[in-house]
């Protein structure tokens, strides 16, 4: 539970940079990597939530699911986007739109009982 909390901090942490570089510079900072780790599935989805409802919440769902797709690197988590995206080139994807895509990171790797936020 100690590590949940932690990796909720480190999250929490990035999503007020986001805010904050936003306001000040209209960059947003970058979110952490995504490995796969079970504790970390909740924090990165909800830290993507939050960037995509501030930046890019009438953009088109493509461009949403890639831009989650590059911070999904390293360990079983950098396999599992290569099949999505494989899955994507021959046309035969069943993710259409960002919530889909978190719908199956939490199949994935996450914790079944955990909720996470939604866009808004």
């Amino acid at each position: 539970m100690d590590q949940i909390l932690q990796y909720l901090t480190q999250y929490t942490i990035a999503i007020e940079q986001l805010l904050l570089k936003g306001q000040s510079q209209g960059e947003a900072a970058k979110l952490p990597l995504f490995d796969g780790e079970r504790e970390k599935v909740v924090g990165f989805i909800n830290a993507c939530c939050l960037y995509i409802g501030i930046r890019m919440k009438e953009g088109r769902e493509k461009k949403k699911i890639l831009w989650v797709l590059t911070y999904i690197q390293r360990g079983v988590a950098e396999i599992w986007r290569e099949n999505v995206l494989e899955e994507r080139r021959q046309g035969m994807s069943m993710v259409e739109t960002v919530e889909v895509l978190f719908t199956k990171m939490r199949e994935k790797f996450g914790i079944m009982n955990q909720p996470s936020l939604k866009i808004v």
